[in-house]
């Protein structure tokens, strides 16, 4: 391909709604910066990388460019393949291979591991290449920074469809429904669901996150209360419950490396509710659905994302390597964040959960510390909705 003047993107991990977001913001800040010769996207994530398949964003049309904030998932496309020692140094000798100067390296803690990883193997080749991360998870995970890209909106996704389950409900008083969310091993997303009471009319009764051990007695018991007092509710669950032991509450369908397809919390819990407590119960597992929906994209998190993306350029021309971007929230009334370069040795592999001070006594639901923190993240305030019962 050339000297060594390129900056590659790659993408690692499970999608969101605002990866691309990031990837607009680097791309404009690249292709606008004479030192960058080619900006290129690897293709299908480090195997793009490793097979030398690229788009050269200098032949996309500025229109389709303009999209990308606004597409679900991730356009260049991504993975979940695990890498060994061996790895690491075919990728160094690719990315020399391809001219690669700069390389940007979008995901979360393991993708943040691997940007490490990389920039270590091209050292050891005396090639030399400047290497910055860019966050992104739904899960909101990543160590340091106050919070990553994708995580506004799946929060405002989740946060949304809980408040029309919570009208379908009241409306209609009969059984209690469980709501699946997603998160491995951090309630972030699950917990999110609290402020679906800014629809005015009512939020999840129940929420259950996997900083907390889950015990089926209490959950019954919880329950039980809920039926006598209401006759209905909400209940919201994450996907990564676990018991006292560790174990998690329904058994993992597989797992792939750090990649885990839990089963159906939500379905499991609704059978105990019907089997123990003789009560209509149902579940709902919106899934994939709030991962990467642009249709409840939070602006907040979209405009963040782009500022991401163009931070990372930044730093990466500036031979600050090493580093992922994250943002530090600022003091005052009204919110507002400032990006930092983080030390990628702070954030690799390490998981952000929720603090003890976001999750209620009885550990089932969160406290209002969690929601002022939250809410803005979401952007415009939810719809509001009208009820007489």
């Amino acid at each position: 391909m050339g000297a060594s003047d390129a900056l590659a993107i790659v993408h690692g991990g499970g999608p969101t709604a605002v990866i691309n977001a990031s990837l607009y913001g680097a791309v404009r800040e690249a292709l606008a910066d004479g030192r960058v010769g080619r900006v290129l996207g690897a293709l299908g994530g480090v195997e793009g990388i490793l097979e030398g398949r690229y788009v050269d964003f200098a032949d996309v049309p500025t229109s389709e460019v303009e999209l990308l904030p606004f597409s679900p998932s991730s356009a260049l496309g991504t993975s979940r393949r695990p890498l060994d020692g061996d790895d690491y140094q075919r990728l160094a000798e690719a990315l020399r291979r391809d001219g690669v100067r700069w390389l940007l390296c979008t995901g979360g803690n393991g993708t943040m591991d691997t940007c490490g990883k990389i920039f270590d193997a091209c050292q050891g080749l005396g090639y030399a290449i400047d290497v910055v991360g860019v966050p992104k998870t739904m899960d909101n995970d990543i160590a340091v920074t106050d919070h990553a890209p994708g995580y506004g909106s799946a929060a405002r996704y989740l946060a949304a469809s809980t408040s029309e389950v919570c009208c379908d409900v009241r409306g209609l008083p009969i059984h209690v429904v469980i709501v699946e969310a997603m998160g491995r091993d951090a309630g972030w997303v699950t917990a999110a669901s609290a402020l679906a009471k800014d629809s005015g009319t009512g939020g999840p009764d129940l929420i259950y996150v996997p900083e907390r051990p889950f015990g089926e007695k209490a959950f019954l018991e919880d329950v039980q209360h809920l039926i006598d007092e209401k006759g209905s509710g909400v209940v919201v669950a994450s996907e990564g419950l676990r018991t006292a032991t560790g174990e998690p509450v329904v058994e993992p369908i597989m797992s792939v490396g750090r990649a885990t397809y839990f089963g159906d919390v939500s379905s499991y819990l609704a059978q105990l509710v019907v089997s123990e407590l003789g009560y209509k119960a149902r579940s709902e597992k919106p899934g994939l659905l709030g991962r990467a929906s642009i249709a409840w994209q939070s602006p907040i998190d979209r405009e963040e994302a782009v500022r991401a993306g163009r931070e990372a350029v930044r730093a990466a021309l500036a031979g600050d390597t090493g580093v992922m971007v994250g943002f530090e929230r600022e003091v005052g009334e009204h919110y507002a964040a400032r990006c930092v370069r983080i030390p990628l040795s702070r954030v690799a592999l390490t998981a952000r959960t929720l603090p003890d001070a976001y999750i209620n006594e009885r550990g089932n639901g969160v406290t209002e510390e969690f929601c002022r923190w939250c809410r803005p993240l979401l952007g415009p305030a939810l719809p509001r909705f009208a009820s007489f019962v």
